[in-house]
């Protein structure tokens, strides 16, 4: 049994081909290039070099989002249409979850996260389990981050705190004005998401029982809050 994994939710672009038991091939790339363009070359030459049938494949496990609108409809749409066509199951892991497994193992808060402008991100609170990989610990959001980092600053105040993602040097003044010497900050090789983690949060899903419909599966965007779409809007007066 073989799951594919397409992540290209945001900058980097990953494809990954794992069975139950190890990582067949995985490629990904963090350029500025058109993923709608180089996806489905990148799957097919994957293919090939796994020595993978695309009629061998048990399911399909596609990052949903939060992300970039468009680089997340390409993925999605890819995914849908290859699992249609395959009348294989479909499985939607948040492109958060995908980057907190890099810290799987760490003894403390993972926080993920994508740069939202405005001084806002797309976070959300992971935390290791035994079994391996990662589980949400609290709900993801699109926030002002200042203010997510107040919040955590008053919880489990000795606790560390990881931060994940190409974006956090954006935000890495502010994370250690307010966490001091909390913010762990992880090597540039963990800051962008592994497809193969995808496929193995995929594999989780599916035995589970998490499959989409795949006719009616849609990305996810995660929207403002109402209080902090007023205060944004005060800000432009």
């Amino acid at each position: 049994m073989m799951i594919l994994a397409i992540d290209t939710s945001n900058f980097s672009l990953g494809v990954a081909i794992c069975s139950k038991e190890k990582v067949l091939g995985e490629c990904t790339t963090n350029l500025k290039k058109n993923h709608s363009v180089r996806l489905m070359p990148m799957i097919d030459q994957l293919l090939k070099e796994v020595e993978v049938d695309p009629a061998e494949l048990s399911a399909i496990a596609v990052a949903r989002g939060p992300g970039s609108y468009t680089g997340v409809r390409i993925g999605v749409a890819t995914a849908k249409s290859m699992a249609w066509s395959l009348n294989i199951p479909l499985i939607g892991i948040s492109s958060l979850e995908v980057l907190a497994w890099n810290g799987a193992y760490f003894p403390g808060m993972i926080v993920p996260l994508f740069d939202a402008r405005r001084g806002q991100v797309y976070t959300g609170v992971y935390r290791s389990v035994p079994e391996g990989g990662v589980q949400l610990a609290e709900p993801e959001r699109i926030v002002l981050f200042r203010q997510a980092l107040e919040e955590w600053k008053t919880i489990a105040t000795e606790e560390p705190v990881l931060f994940l993602g190409d974006d956090v040097a954006l935000h890495k003044e502010t994370i250690q004005e307010i966490l001091g010497t909390r913010a762990v900050f992880a090597p540039l090789s963990y800051q962008i998401p592994r497809a193969a983690h995808l496929g193995a949060a995929g594999w989780k899903a599916l035995r589970e029982g998490r499959v989409e419909n795949t006719q009616t599966f849609a990305p996810v965007y995660l929207q403002l809050a109402e209080a902090e779409a007023k205060w944004l809007a005060s800000q432009k007066k």
